[in-house]
């Protein structure tokens, strides 16, 4: 049966959400009506509750494609620690490009250009005033970058002209890390639409030094990794992705850390008793914002990250433009174990993938 039709005609045109509709028209579909709660149970035996539309059938093979998107959530990179002769702590990375297929949901591949072999790429994260240095290689066959959001020279800024490593090249970016805060890197490459979509960027994460905000040095000191403070934190990386598998400038699914539905199916599992801090990023192409709703709490948000106030306060909803991002903390600490979802709330992501769940657990 020959079927024509464009995805978002699909979802606003009708009841049927888009994972239904093909799930009737299409067996074997990756989409199928909501499963039932035998389908959807946790490991502590708990079921996970669904919006009543679709969810993709049956999961992704995270060992072929590389990465797996449980591991991205708490994966940092803190690099090659020395010291220089001036004292400053330096932090050395290596990324390299790879231009793969990924498996971003049950039997669909996605072309991917990856840094690292993955999607989102590797997260870096440092510290406040530390000097940065990256060796970028390209073995690819395409010119490609690395855009840090920051603050470093024009000579660093990763843009067709200054410091983009044509196929063979390493080049080499250094600077120092500031303004602490929740940022990203990606490729700047011309067709800039293009290198971005296909998977070049990851998280960039600066975490403020105590000793410069001694007015708030023991928030500072929560968010600097390897504190008593912080590890006090349940903390986690969410990064708002899709991908337009057609390549008509119109996505087909939607997720965090790329695969659809994979926060739905294996719910992130949250201590009761501890703070959760997530860092959110939006790189989503193809649509204006993206969005994150919480169920059954609020929490407090620090745009972009580079406060130790928040900006906005007791919210359970938050939206993001391409590339914006910012850090949420929140707390289960009164409430009753059990599922708890938070997705984006624009109805027809998380009808094609971004849709999400927390375990809590006492």
């Amino acid at each position: 049966m020959a079927l024509s039709f464009k995805r978002r005609s699909l979802i606003g045109g009708g009841v049927l959400g888009v994972g239904t509709l093909l799930g009737k028209l299409l067996p074997g579909s990756v989409f199928a009506q909501t499963p039932t709660s035998a389908d959807t149970s946790t490991p502590s035996g708990r079921s996970v509750p669904v919006h009543g539309g679709s969810m993709t059938m049956g999961d992704v093979d995270n060992f072929r494609n590389g990465f797996d998107p449980q591991a991205i959530l708490t994966d940092w990179e803190v690099g090659n620690v020395s010291q220089l002769p001036d004292g400053k702590t330096l932090r050395e990375f290596e990324v390299s490009i790879a231009e793969q297929e990924v498996e971003i949901a049950p039997g669909v591949v996605y072309p991917a250009w990856t840094y690292n072999g993955r999607v989102p790429g590797p997260t870096l994260r440092v510290t406040e005033g530390d000097r940065i240095r990256i060796r970028f290689k390209n073995p690819g066959v395409h010119p490609h970058t690395l855009h840090f959001h920051g603050i470093h020279s024009a000579r660093q800024d990763g843009v067709p002209g200054t410091l983009e490593a044509f196929p063979e090249q390493e080049v080499v970016y250094e600077f120092d890390a500031k303004p602490f805060g929740c940022h990203l890197y990606h490729c700047h490459s011309a067709p800039f639409k293009r290198h971005l979509h296909k998977g070049l960027y990851g998280a960039f994460i600066i975490d403020p030094d105590p000793q410069r905000h001694p007015d708030q040095a023991e928030k500072a000191q929560s968010r600097l990794l390897g504190t008593p403070q912080n590890a006090r934190w349940q903390e986690f990386l969410m990064v708002m992705n899709a991908f337009d598998t057609n390549f008509d400038d119109e996505n087909e699914f939607y997720a965090v850390n790329t695969i659809p539905h994979e926060f739905m199916k294996r719910p992130i599992r949250i201590e009761r008793d501890r703070p959760v801090r997530v860092y959110l990023i939006n790189v989503t192409e193809f649509d204006p914002i993206n969005s994150f709703h919480l169920h059954g709490n609020f929490f407090d948000y620090y745009d972009h990250g580079t406060t130790l106030i928040p900006t906005l306060q007791t919210v359970d909803t938050v939206m993001q433009c391409q590339a914006q991002r910012g850090i949420l903390e929140f707390t289960f600490q009164e409430h009753e174990p059990g599922i708890y979802m938070f997705h984006a709330h624009q109805s027809e992501f998380l009808e094609l993938g971004w849709m999400s769940a927390f375990e809590v657990v006492a």
